[in-house]
Order: structure tokens, then C-alpha cells, then sequence
């Protein structure tokens, strides 16, 4: 399997990637089915069915928003993010929506949208079914998908038969499917692991194309932390979550440790205040349905850009050449872990993507700031190692509580991680490679109420809150 950097990080919105990206993506791709069997003009009613953790959290992840705008035809790069809500209130008061934009139905969401908490389909515990339906009630096109994570979707054929997600021949120059082989490459030919990943880029891309991507996915990191420190007010949803990153923007910018006068300097852990900042910001966003970058996953989505903006705003030298060799070797990092383990909650618990992000960010920095190959997956390993076993619970089925306080932290711990790597040569007694199996295992004998389902953990042990879930 190859696969590119910008498979890894997309441009998508809120709040979950593997409950929303992926269902988006999945409605857009059922339509382009029917466009391509020639059933569209013959679909009267379309009936979508969500199963497992889709069935338990998708109400509050945004999962309905998503299916209906990618059956309009929209994608999670380029749908316009400020008119959702009244399209969406536009459609549910109408009972109407436009198939690929084009032909008119008749929909019901509360008929035709279904929600099953404790049915689960075979093969991973994200599954859809689509079904349309012409004038007759016969069923034209049944299709199944799963969403495994990251915005990744494959098919029921892909899923049965554990078919890599992504069916590309090219020819990379320098494969590497694990951790060990990727330090060999670094090591035969003198390179980089940024280096590596910028080679293999080429496979798809040219260089010029490949720094414009960099480029644009920076650009989105940056204006999500900056519309984050500005939005107020209360996240959708039911909780009552009060944002906190304009709060925090306000006060630091009142006690700026980057200013020169050393009187204002009166707290030494100033610094990681804005770490937090930055992730608090684009978490808050992402819960609210914001553009953002998935991270590798949207939960996690807060952690490399608070990552890379402590690099451009704190560290001297910091320059746009690092800005591409901290994405280009957290990308690498989250290569291994998504065709090892997984980067998926619904899979492996929240150490798939928080943990995984953490580090993708510590392996990063840890470039940008010099450290070697080997210390760089150091950094990865120490990262992850201290999120095994981390649960996904998120209370209500919001993206909210824990996890965008959860994104704050790890931002942080992977900063430490990197630290903790360049005081050292790079060797150390637990690969990188052993932590990710590690991982894979340990999702694997999680209970699944503890993976995304909001049916253990701390969204059973708070009282008083709204479940954005019913029973079917």
C-alpha cells in the first residue's frame, strides 16, 4: 500500500473524521454510483442505515449533516462551512433535498436516515448502508461502506477482504512499511525522513505541487487557531461547553512572555499556555463544525497544528522549509501507524488518535529542532508508549468532553517527548514498531464500550447530561 501525505492530512471540517469526513465522503461516493449505473433520475427515496459506534455517536459527531450534503453532492474540502445549519434546516423543513445537486426527492430524515445504537455490521464498527429506491419501492442500489478511520472509507469487497485502502501501483522509491526499515532507508542513503517522504511524494506530485499543498494545509492550521481565539459563546450540542481559547487568548496577550520587558515575563511555563491555546482553539472549532485539517483524525486534529505553531512562534530560525519537514516526517510516523494499527477510535480506543497524533507531532518537532532519525523515532515511541490503553468516551457523543482538554495535553506531551528524545543519541530500549503492535493489541482487547460507543467510561459516570443517542 502507498500512501501520500495528503491522504494522511486532509482539508475537511468538524467534528469527527471517521463520523463525519468519512460519511460525507461515502454519501458523495453511493451518488456517484448512481450516477455512473445511470439510477439517479430513476431514485425516488433514498434510506441510509448507520450501525456500531456510527449508530451510538454519530448524532452528536454531526454524521446526519454530513450524509445529507455529500448526497447534495458536497465534499469535506470544499462544502461552505457557513451555511450548513440553515441548509440543513432548509431541508428538514421542506422534506426535500437535491440529489448531486440535480434531481429533487422526497426526504425524511427521521425515516430515512436511521440510527442503530446496538446493531453492529461485520468487519469494522463503522458501518453504513445506502439503499435507493425508485417510484416502485424497489430497490436500484444497495451499497455498504465503512469508515475506518482518518476520512478513510472502504467498501464491503475492500473491508471483507482486508484489502489495502488504497489501491495504488506506483512504484516508490523508497517503501517502508515499518519503523525499522524506515531508520535503515535514512541510513543506506544518507537522508532524512522528511527527505524520504519528500521522494516518495513524487510519485504523485511535483515538488512545486507538493510545497503548495504543504502550504495550503499550513494556512488552514493557522486560520483555525485564529478563528478559534476568536469565537465565544457556547458549543453545539447540549452540553453547555463554554469556549475557553478567546479567554485565554485575552490573558496571554495581556502577559505576552514574547515581549521583551522581563517584568512581564512572571510565569517560566508561560509557553505552554499557548501550546494549549493554540490546540483549545482548533479542538473548539472542530467540535463547532469548523475547516480544519484532519490530523490525522479530526479528534485529534488540535495537536500538530499547536505543535507547529509552538515551533514557528517559539523557536529561533523557525522557517517555511521546517514547516514542510515537521508535516513531511509526522506524516511518515502516521504512515506506520495506519498500516500497522490504526488511527481509528472506533477501532482502537482514542490512543489510535490522540495517541497517534502526539507522535506524529513529537517526531516532527523533533526534526525541525535537528534531532537525527533515530531520535526522531524516539520521540514517536516515547509519545506513544505513555497513551496505551487511552479509552474513547466522549460524553454525549460530543467531540467536547475529554477531547479537546485531551488534545491540549498531548500537545504538550509531545513536546516533552521530544525533549526527552534529543537529550539522548536516539538509542533506546523500546522500538517504535513494538509500541504500535502494542497498540494494535491493545485496541483489539478493549470492550468496545470504550471505543467511541458513549456507552463506558466517563460518559456513563456523568450525571446530568444529555445523550445525543437513541436506542433502535
Amino acid at each position: 500500500m502507498s500512501i501520500s501525505v495528503f491522504d494522511l492530512f486532509k482539508i475537511g471540517i468538524g467534528p469527527s473524521s471517521s463520523h463525519t469526513v468519512g460519511p460525507m465522503i461515502a454519501a458523495k461516493r453511493f451518488i456517484d454510483e448512481l450516477i455512473k449505473k445511470e439510477h439517479l433520475y430513476q431514485t425516488d427515496t433514498i434510506c441510509i442505515e448507520l450501525f456500531g459506534s456510527l449508530g451510538s455517536t454519530g448524532k452528536g459527531h454531526g454524521t446526519a449533516k454530513a450524509i445529507i450534503l455529500g448526497l447534495e453532492g458536497d465534499t469535506p474540502s470544499d462544502v461552505d462551512v457557513t451555511h450548513i445549519d440553515e441548509r440543513i434546516e432548509l431541508i428538514t423543513h421542506n422534506k426535500k433535498l437535491r440529489l448531486a445537486n440535480t434531481t429533487e426527492i422526497n426526504f425524511n430524515e427521521k425515516e430515512d436516515l436511521i440510527f442503530y445504537r446496538n446493531k453492529n455490521l461485520p468487519y469494522h464498527s463503522n458501518g453504513m448502508r445506502f439503499r435507493s429506491f425508485n417510484k416502485s419501492k424497489e430497490c436500484v442500489l444497495e451499497k455498504f461502506y465503512y469508515s475506518v478511520g482518518g476520512g478513510f472509507i472502504v467498501n464491503e469487497d475492500q473491508a471483507k477482504n482486508d484489502t489495502p485502502l488504497i489501491q495504488d501501483k506506483k512504484t516508490l522509491p523508497y517503501p517502508f512499511n515499518s519503523g525499522k526499515k524506515l531508520l535503515e532507508l535514512c541510513q543506506e542513503n544518507q537522508l532524512s525522513i522528511a527527505d524520504i517522504m519528500l521522494e516518495n511524494e513524487q510519485a504523485w506530485h511535483n515538488k512545486k505541487d507538493i510545497r503548495s499543498q504543504l502550504d495550503a494545509l499550513w494556512s488552514v492550521m493557522q486560520a483555525c487557531v485564529d478563528r478559534g481565539c476568536r469565537q465565544q459563546g457556547l458549543l453545539p450540542g447540549g452540553l453547555k461547553v463554554e469556549r475557553r481559547a478567546i479567554k485565554l487568548h485575552e490573558r496571554l496577550l495581556k502577559n505576552d512572555i514574547k515581549k521583551s520587558d522581563d517584568s512581564l515575563v512572571k510565569d517560566p511555563l508561560q509557553i505552554l499556555d499557548w501550546v494549549t491555546l493554540y490546540a483549545l482553539a482548533v479542538n473548539e472549532e472542530n467540535a463547532s463544525g469548523g475547516r480544519i485539517v484532519t490530523a490525522p483524525t479530526n479528534g485529534a486534529a488540535g495537536i500538530i497544528p499547536a505543535v507547529l505553531h509552538y515551533y514557528s512562534n517559539f523557536i529561533d530560525g523557525a522557517n517555511q522549509k521546517g514547516i514542510y519537514n515537521f508535516l513531511l516526517t509526522a506524516a511518515a510516523i502516521g504512515i506506520l501507524f495506519k498500516e500497522n494499527a490504526s488511527i481509528s477510535g472506533a477501532e482502537v480506543g482514542c490512543q489510535g488518535e490522540v495517541g497517534s497524533a502526539c507522535s506524529m507531532a513529537a517526531a516532527g518537532l523533533t526534526a525541525v529542532l535537528g534531532g537525527t532519525p533515530a531520535q526522531i523515532e524516539n520521540a514517536a515511541e516515547i509519545a506513544m508508549e505513555h497513551h496505551l490503553g487511552l479509552t474513547c468516551d466522549p460524553i454525549g457523543g460530543l467531540v467536547q468532553i475529554p477531547c479537546i482538554e485531551r488534545n491540549a495535553v498531548a500537545s504538550v506531551k509531545a513536546i516533552h517527548a521530544s525533549r526527552i528524545a534529543l537529550s539522548s543519541d536516539g538509542s533506546h530500549f523500546v522500538s517504535l514498531d513494538k509500541v504500535i503492535k502494542t497498540m494494535r493489541e491493545t485496541g483489539k482487547d478493549m470492550l468496545s464500550k470504550y471505543k467511541e460507543t458513549s456507552r463506558g467510561g466517563l460518559a456513563t459516570n456523568v450525571i446530568d447530561v444529555p445523550v445525543n443517542i437513541i436506542e433502535c
